[in-house]
């Protein structure tokens, strides 16, 4: 017969085997390692060149400045330096000589320095060339400045300064233009810089005023920006650029600042006309970068934008110039809308009208922001009422908004255009990507339209109530059948809170438009019921506070308030969506919540409403993927239980425990019926600790004999009941209460016994214990192990 070996016996032998076999796996692994290293070695080569035992040649060193760059340094440092001689010479030196000496001089240097960049550029020598022409730039300037001194000392400084920047405008664009001299970079550049002055300063001498100041501005900017766009040098585009963006800014503010101050017809019309020059110059410069693709259509799209935006300025300063203030912000809207128009020209490169479009997007974005402070209002004015309920219904829907907040100046025009811009968005935008936005848009600002129309025209308060629910009402319908369902949702939503408070202000409004709002929500709710389901109890919770608050008192209003938990118990279990569950099972939580802080006030009405929401919470607790509710609905009959007999005055704290003991037994014994695995201290140390411990709190500070009594019996009944089913809990929390019972009710005889003992007898005994414990230490130790034995098999 097969010998089997017992299960320990077995392990040792496999724990064996496998530590032979890992032994074994090391040692060829460790041989396998050693073959392929010396295969490896046998695969170099077996030449290789030498290598220098000598010291390594140090690195040469990289320059770290090309010779081209220290040749332009060089060249610059040394033009700059005889500019400054020259200017030395002409304010210093220039007195000690004659006229004829002052032109001779003057003469012969210009002349010279002008003349020296051809023969360099000849011999190829093109930096130097560049270096020289420009002190010769530089000598031209100061010899316009030696001339002023010497010769025409009493010309004014603005005529002069016209005259002698145009001549060397022309002087340097003539100087670049000769052929010898058209290699050299710098001549043009510079005389499209001097150009930049003639005109302002000439408007300066005719003494033009600001719109001839401004006028010479734009006109600058529009000859840089035909330079830019007709040359084909790189330096001179630069350079124009530069010019136009900043001679076209600065007339362009101000422009806007005298179209802002301007105070009348006429002057607006005057600023307007500038700025329609600046928008005809940049949409030019536009239209040409639109069409050349190398120009990039980022600038063009932006020049449009400006362009379009210019238009807006110009045309509606004139407009604020002729109409009422009220009227200023809907005329630039209109003009805004109006440069949508451009959008149908085919003649306009891509990119214009694109910019065109941005900038309409700009100005209607911009006005809708002037009209922003109204909605607002609007919207959360009516939250003022929570502190004002009931205090009768006011005369306009205006007063009704603006209990705490001030109406914003001349809003009577803001329905106007919320409605016009809610058109554009419905019926201009097209694309389709941005199509489902502009619906959301238009959806948006016609629910603001309808909004503050009844304030903006002062109806009488109930007309204002009727808007809102018909906004309501609109906005639920737009959310059940239209794409934009969550836009639409989120406006009925903010609505519906604002009406219940703006309703605040009469009894009876409150409870009609909270009841309309109820059967609203709820009707809503066969296709959105995750949204308008909460939405619905939320209003029911807030009826049945207001239904009580008009004859109840708050303790008897939670009463009213628990059909809210009740309702949103059974829709849960009708509904079957988790989606749309989870969130009425939470808004009827929270309405119980609110019942409870209602009767907290009044402890009999308070035990009735947690019995009550204890039922509810245990009538959830039967659907199969709630269970874990049922713990919450314990928690609630334990807590009803204790405000009850909180307010039947009970101190004894047996009452307050045993009603938690009981079913937590029953409980535990059920679970280890079930499954025997279970432990005791699972199953009973939780029912037992609830009455046991306080009890024995309570018997410590009794004087009495009857609970300490009492209390060790049912201490004694534990103990023994756990030793007669092997339970471990029991056995250790009886024996602990029943032990510490005792000790207390010996202490008073324990303490007589140790003041009629002399004062050595303790010291003594304690030492008679010390050796017995040290002769008998393994028996005790074998003991001990032998308790912990028992222990460890007791469940």
């Amino acid at each position: 017969m097969t010998h089997i070996p017992p299960p320990a016996e077995e392990l040792r032998l496999l724990d064996a085997e496998l530590w032979q076999l890992d032994a074994r796996r090391a040692q060829l692994l460790a041989r396998r390692a050693w073959l392929v290293a010396a295969l490896q070695q046998n695969w170099q080569p077996k030449w290789q060149p030498p290598q220098p035992t000598g010291p390594t040649p140090a690195a040469s060193p990289r320059p770290e400045a090309s010779a081209p760059s220290v040749q332009n340094v060089l060249l610059v440092l040394g033009g700059v330096l005889l500019t400054v001689a020259a200017m030395v010479f002409t304010l210093v030196s220039w007195g000690h000589l004659g006229i004829a000496g002052r032109a001779l001089v003057l003469g012969a240097v210009t002349v010279a320095a002008l003349s020296a960049p051809l023969p360099l550029l000849k011999r190829g020598l093109r930096s130097t060339a560049e270096s020289v022409a420009g002190l010769g730039l530089a000598l031209t300037v100061l010899d316009a400045v030696a001339l002023h001194g010497a010769v025409f000392p009493d010309t004014p400084g603005a005529p002069y300064t016209a005259v002698v920047s145009a001549l060397l405008a022309g002087l340097w664009s003539a100087y670049g233009l000769l052929p010898p001299a058209s290699a050299l970079r710098l001549p043009r550049p510079a005389a499209l810089v001097a150009a930049q002055l003639p005109l302002f300063f000439w408007a300066i001498a005719a003494d033009a005023g600001s719109y001839g100041l401004t006028a010479a501005l734009l006109v600058t900017a529009g000859f840089d920006t035909l330079v830019a766009l007709r040359t084909a040098s790189r330096s001179l585009r630069v350079v124009a650029a530069i010019g136009a963006y900043g001679a076209g800014g600065l007339g362009v503010l101000a422009a806007g600042w005298l179209s802002w101050a301007a105070s009348g017809p006429s002057a607006a019309a005057r600023a307007a006309a500038l700025l329609l020059l600046a928008s005809g110059i940049a949409l030019a410069a536009a239209w040409q970068g639109g069409r050349t693709a190398a120009r990039g259509n980022g600038q063009a799209l932006g020049l449009g934008l400006i362009s379009g935006l210019l238009v807006v300025v110009a045309l509606g300063g004139t407009a604020r110039s002729l109409l009422p203030e009220l009227w200023t912000a809907p005329a630039h809207l209109a003009f805004g809308i109006a440069l949508l128009a451009a959008l149908r020209l085919d003649r306009l490169p891509e990119t214009v009208r694109r910019g065109l479009a941005w900038a309409s997007g700009a100005v209607q974005a911009l006005v809708l922001l002037w009209a922003l402070p109204v909605v607002g209002v609007v919207v959360l004015g009516p939250l003022a009422w929570a502190s004002r309920a009931w205090t009768g219904a006011p005369s306009d829907a205006r007063t009704a908004v603006t209990v705490d907040v001030a109406w914003p100046p001349h809003a009577e025009a803001v329905p106007v255009v919320l409605a016009a811009v809610a058109a554009v968005l419905a019926l201009a935008v097209r694309d389709t990507a941005w199509r489902p936005r502009a619906t959301a848009g238009a959806l948006g600002l016609a629910w603001a339209t309808a909004l503050t129309l009844p304030a903006v025209l002062e109806l009488p308060y109930f007309a204002g109530l009727l808007m809102q629910s018909a906004a309501t009402a609109g906005a639920l319908t737009a959310a059940m059948f239209l794409r934009q369902h969550v836009t639409a949702l989120v406006l009925a939503l903010v609505t519906s809170a604002s009406l219940a408070f703006l309703a605040l202000a009469s009894q009876t409004a409150t409870l009609v438009v909270l009841s309309g709002l109820i059967a609203l929500f709820t009707a809503a709710s066969w296709r959105l019921a995750r949204f308008t389901a909460p939405a619905a109890l939320v209003h029911g919770a807030a009826l049945a506070v207001a239904t009580g608050a008009a004859n109840w008192s708050p303790p008897h209003t939670a009463l009213l308030v628990l059909v809210v938990p009740a309702a949103a118990a059974l829709l849960a279990w009708r509904l079957g969506d988790p989606r749309a569950t989870v969130p009425v099972e939470a808004t009827g939580a929270a309405a119980g919540l609110l019942a409870v802080a209602l009767a907290a006030t009044d402890l009999p009405l308070l035990a009735t409403v947690l019995a009550l929401c204890g039922v509810i919470t245990a009538g959830t607790a039967i659907r199969t993927d709630r269970r874990a509710v049922g713990y919450a609905a314990a928690a609630l009959f334990l807590a009803a239980t204790w405000v009850r007999l909180a307010a039947w005055a009970v101190d004894t704290p047996e009452a307050y425990t045993l009603p938690v003991t009981i079913p937590a037994l029953l409980v535990g014994a059920l679970r280890h019926r079930r499954d025997p695995r279970t432990s005791s201290w699972t199953a009973y140390a939780p029912g037992l600790a609830a009455t046991l411990v306080p009890s024995l709190f309570a018997a410590w500070a009794d004087p009495h004999w009857t609970r300490p009594l009492l209390l060790g019996l049912a201490a004694l009944v534990v103990t023994l009941a756990g030793a007669r089913h092997h339970l471990q809990a029991p056995l250790l929390l009886g024996g602990a209460v029943l032990l510490l019972d005792a000790l207390h009710e010996l202490a008073p005889y324990l303490v007589q016994v140790t003041d009629a003992l002399p004062r050595w007898v303790p010291p003594a005994l304690a030492g008679l214990l010390l050796l017995a414990l040290g002769a008998t230490y393994e028996q005790r130790l074998r003991d001990a192990r032998r308790v912990r034995s028992i222990l460890t098999k007791m469940h």
